[in-house]
């Protein structure tokens, strides 16, 4: 059978990293405790391009246009299917928006609008 995963990449301001990692780990137990099969926050360690034959690639951070304040973070769940993605969002959608109320202050240590995702069907798996 194969996986469905959800993708991520962020920018977080260095001086917010703490923040972000906490509210990771609530988003982690959350879609654990849903169902999903595996939750990973990566922060970037080793962003410089890289030399590929005679072409050159683009590092996350140009892409992103993060600054040196900043670091970039690439994040995935995964799912046994997209429809058991889409049961496990709902529950954990339905859950986050409990939790907000309680949380309506809090600021957010990430900017949304330079957040990228989306949904890819695993072809290759090992």
């Amino acid at each position: 059978m194969s996986k469905y995963v959800d993708g991520f990449v962020l920018v977080v301001p260095n001086n917010k990293v703490e923040e972000y990692k906490k509210m990771a780990q609530i988003g982690r137990d959350s879609w654990m405790k849903h169902g999903a099969l595996s939750y990973f926050e990566c922060r970037g360690d080793d962003m410089v391009p890289q030399e590929m034959g005679d072409q050159k690639t683009r590092a996350f951070p140009e892409m992103v246009g993060a600054n040196s304040g900043e670091t970039v973070w690439f994040s995935f769940i995964t799912f046994n299917s997209k429809e058991h993605r889409d049961e496990v969002n709902a529950k954990v959608m339905a859950e986050m928006d409990e939790q907000m109320k309680d949380m309506k202050d809090m600021e957010m240590p990430v900017e949304m609008n330079r957040m990228a995702y989306g949904g890819f069907q695993v072809e290759v798996e090992g």
